[in-house]
């Protein structure tokens, strides 16, 4: 059984932490993102899937190339940035099931194509949401984003992985606190909760 995190570690995970538009110059390293995958991965899919296809960009050429696909207000961040990943899904994820979900042969659940790639989608995206809190956990922050032409950034960074979408870009860095805006309205819980 786990134990309750303590408010600090409540704050730095949720409470105060923010989505940043720009960075410190503190860099981030190999052995940084190595940290915030081992966290990552722990972090449940269905039928322990592991769907997400993960790229770190560390150098400015990869950075420069991905920015060419975002938005104009998104392409700045990204070049930036200390570092930008993109998050991906497979769509052929079950084929790695034996390896991640050995004690039973669950590829067949998956056999249907358009059922499999949802189950890729959702799961991935709970993985780009262990990005954000693993990140966060380990002292960084990040800005994550949807506004790029994924087509094209499936097209240049997985030529040789047909099966690969891409579903969310992320910043990431030591966030510079001059780059956020005012905190966000929350809804109350009476708003969008049911009890039963």
């Amino acid at each position: 059984m786990g134990e309750k995190l303590t408010d600090s570690a409540l704050d730095t995970i949720f409470r105060t932490a923010r989505t940043y538009n720009g960075y410190t110059d503190a860099p981030v390293t190999q052995d940084d993102i190595k940290a915030i995958y081992e966290l990552v991965k722990m972090g449940p899919t269905s039928a322990n899937q592991q769907p997400a296809r993960f790229v770190w960009l560390l150098s400015q050429d990869a950075k420069d190339k991905l920015a060419g696909f975002a938005s104009a207000n998104n392409a700045d961040k990204i070049r930036k940035a200390p570092a930008s990943v993109i998050i991906a899904y497979d769509k052929e994820f079950h084929e790695h099931l034996p390896e991640f979900f050995p004690h039973v042969d669950a590829r067949p659940w998956f056999a249907e194509p358009v059922a499999r790639e949802r189950h890729a989608f959702l799961n991935s995206t709970l993985q780009a949401a262990y990005f954000i809190i693993a990140a966060r956990a380990l002292g960084f922050d990040t800005g994550p984003m949807t506004g790029f032409d994924n087509a094209a950034v499936d097209a240049a960074f997985f030529a040789d992985q047909p099966n690969y979408r891409s579903t969310i870009l992320s910043t990431l860095g030591h966030g510079d606190p001059a780059s956020i805006f005012g905190r966000l309205p929350r809804p109350a819980f009476e708003k969008f909760n049911t009890v039963l």
